[in-house]
């Protein structure tokens, strides 16, 4: 039998939390996963709180590591888009991401690496913070939407369409992505790379112009 030690018990809730959910994480369910008396586990994590930072960090510790590329842009890009292909193999992350109110080690590695991409490609501090702001979630390559409308795929009902046109024209003419998270009607990866694109060229022409927060502007 495996001795049992942290590591194999944040791997073996990151499986149970994949496979069913994290509502369906317990330390007993873990427990019995691993064969082990639920007081076995305090041995490692002290309560289901600290299991579930050390379950982030398992999975955050997947993300490609940066990559020293002179185009800043490049980098940053690859490494939101490496975020989001490990985040979206375990959806369950993003809930508990949200529920911290402090960051756990790997989000902090993982920000402070973000922060010198930003940094080694030419922006100012002062521009890299408010760059941060901006990109909030997205760094980690998920975003909030307004509404949850997956449910509401489909052809518009006509009565809805002739009081909403603009938003039943918008439907209408969406492309389809049935695991959408921004809506039944829309493709959820061009979506997040379209607007992270628009962001990432934004801050360009910020850079470029020595932009500031401070009187004036840059320009």
């Amino acid at each position: 039998m495996t001795r049992l030690n942290r590591e194999r018990v944040l791997r073996a809730a990151v499986a149970l939390a994949d496979e069913g959910g994290i509502d369906a994480l317990s330390m007993r369910r873990l427990a019995q996963e691993l064969d082990v008396v639920p007081m076995a586990l305090y041995k490692h994590v002290a309560n289901k709180e600290q299991l579930l930072d050390g379950m982030l960090d398992v999975v955050l510790g997947g993300i490609d590591p940066p990559l020293p590329d002179p185009d800043w842009r490049e980098a940053v890009r690859q490494r939101i888009l490496s975020a989001r292909r490990v985040l979206l193999g375990h959806r369950w992350a993003y809930r508990v991401i949200e529920s911290r109110s402090v960051p756990t080690p790997a989000v902090l590695e993982y920000l402070d690496s973000m922060i010198g991409a930003f940094r080694d490609g030419g922006f100012s501090a002062d521009l890299t913070h408010h760059v941060m702001h901006a990109m909030g979630s997205r760094l980690l390559g998920f975003s909030q939407e307004l509404f949850d409308d997956s449910r509401g795929a489909g052809p518009p009902d006509p009565a809805m369409a002739e009081r909403y046109p603009r938003i039943a024209e918008l439907a209408a003419a969406a492309a389809h992505d049935g695991d959408s998270v921004v809506g039944g009607g829309c493709d959820d990866q061009f979506e997040f790379e379209f607007a992270l694109d628009l962001l990432l060229d934004g801050f360009e022409r910020l850079r470029e112009r020595g932009w500031t927060s401070g009187p004036g502007g840059g320009g």
